[in-house]
């Protein structure tokens, strides 16, 4: 399985928001930190917003900021709001163009079992744990004190 650039780029902006949660980051700052696209990195954020992971401040001296501690952010809860679906299988979708061999396989199930041992194993970490006493994801994340 492999999680959408939105999720990875969801997760990233957290990380970075929760080791530099005394202050403001800006998108800008953000997307030249990882060297990704600041566009892409608007619309994340707007969604992050959205979803309440995040907050923004307006103006001149404005940025984003955690919408609440990073150790109440579930990292499974991220993953499932940013990702579109989990359909990982045709057959998941449902739908036209149903497999011929549908009514007799055990695949799906099985399928179904492995993404749900995903999630759960997401959901056993918070964005806290992933940066907490992590010093050399500080040092590669963390921006001078302005």
């Amino acid at each position: 399985m492999r999680l959408n650039l939105q999720t990875d780029y969801a997760l990233r902006m957290l990380m970075h928001l929760a080791v530099n949660q005394d202050r403001l980051c800006t998108i800008a700052d953000i997307a030249e930190r990882y060297g990704i696209s600041k566009n892409h990195l608007m619309k994340v954020a707007h969604l992050l917003g959205r979803d309440g992971f995040i907050e923004t401040v307006r103006g001149r001296a404005g940025g984003l900021r955690l919408a609440r501690p990073a150790s109440e952010i579930n990292v499974g809860d991220i993953v499932r709001r940013m990702e579109a679906d989990f359909a990982v299988v045709e057959c998941f979708a449902g739908g036209a163009g149903e497999c011929a061999i549908t009514p007799a396989c055990r695949l799906k199930s099985v399928l179904k079992e492995a993404l749900e041992a995903f999630l759960t194993a997401l959901d056993a970490y918070t964005l806290d744990d992933l940066v907490r006493r992590n010093p050399r994801l500080r040092d590669l994340l963390a921006e001078e004190a302005a």
